[in-house]
């Protein structure tokens, strides 16, 4: 099921609906910011390297930056202390930069609506700014969400990039990428015409058939079979040993994508009867030189 750009934005203004402060400050930026180009997730989950899970109160991946609201919960010192802890593993897994807003006086009381609303509206300007210096540099991609999970504008700059966060919605769109003229397809590995590689589809999580697993730097596909305790013997005998990887997830709006990974080796050296181990030899792929 696809949703439109409108439905987007309506879910992430649902996820924090019963957070009055989170939905006060982050509806009045989007409103006020009123600019379609700037995309913008609320509850954003960033994945450290240390396997830690954290949600942003609302991200801007586009410029690299996210915003916290403080709410009186964060006065302690121990909420002190991981915040910082936080902070810290957040900008060393992302690279983004970190704004706060505190909603609470030194009383640990609500503060009134004018000081909000006037620091809110600062940071409003501070998303303005940084756009223009982002365009400056020629590092803004405006957010065109129709055009997010079609394989055309990738085709047409004739490659794809683990860093511009890839993602199709089914198996045929990312194929087109390769040269995949026919219909919705549902095989889990796809042979790439002319190449000694493979398009590969996996679930990296445990399933019916396999327990599969990523690694925390997204760099080694570790596979077991979960129905005995040996691998198959054709995984040894099967040629290509080189898999382009869109990974099989649910994005936050609980919709099933694809995600692109980068080009993964299978390693005879690591690998034994009980697991196949994948490393990753890309994360840049040039659809004319496979």
């Amino acid at each position: 099921m696809k949703f439109s750009k409108d439905k987007y934005i309506l879910r992430n203004f649902s996820k924090i609906k019963h957070k009055k402060w989170e939905l006060y400050i982050i509806t009045r930026i989007i409103h006020l910011l009123n600019d379609p180009e700037i995309e913008f997730v609320c509850q954003q989950l960033i994945k450290t390297k240390n396997n830690n899970r954290y949600l942003t109160d609302l991200c801007f991946p586009a410029l690299k930056l996210y915003y916290e609201i403080d709410e009186v919960q964060h006065s302690t010192e121990h909420h002190k202390i991981t915040d910082k802890i936080r902070h810290r593993e957040i900008v060393d897994a992302t690279d983004f930069l970190e704004k706060r807003i505190r909603v609470y006086d030194k009383n640990n009381d609500d503060r009134n609506l004018k000081e909000i609303n006037d620091e809110v509206d600062i940071f409003i300007k501070f998303v303005r700014k940084r756009k223009q210096e982002f365009l400056s540099r020629g590092k803004f991609n405006p957010w065109n969400y129709e055009m997010k999970y079609s394989p055309g504008p990738h085709i047409d700059r004739g490659y794809i990039d683990v860093k511009d966060n890839v993602v199709f919605l089914n198996h045929r769109d990312a194929l087109r990428c390769f040269g995949y003229k026919g219909g919705h397809y549902q095989q889990a590995v796809w042979k790439i015409k002319g190449s000694d590689k493979e398009v590969w589809f996996p679930k990296l999580y445990e399933n019916k058939d396999w327990i599969n697993s990523l690694s925390n730097d997204f760099k080694i596909i570790t596979m077991k079979s979960n129905i005995g305790p040996k691998l198959p013997k054709h995984m040894w005998e099967h040629k290509p040993t080189m898999f382009i990887v869109f990974a099989h997830y649910k994005n936050l709006l609980g919709q099933v994508v694809y995600k692109f990974l980068g080009e993964f080796h299978l390693s005879l050296e690591e690998s034994d009867t009980s697991q196949a181990i994948f490393i990753r030899k890309k994360t840049k792929i040039y659809f004319d030189n496979l």
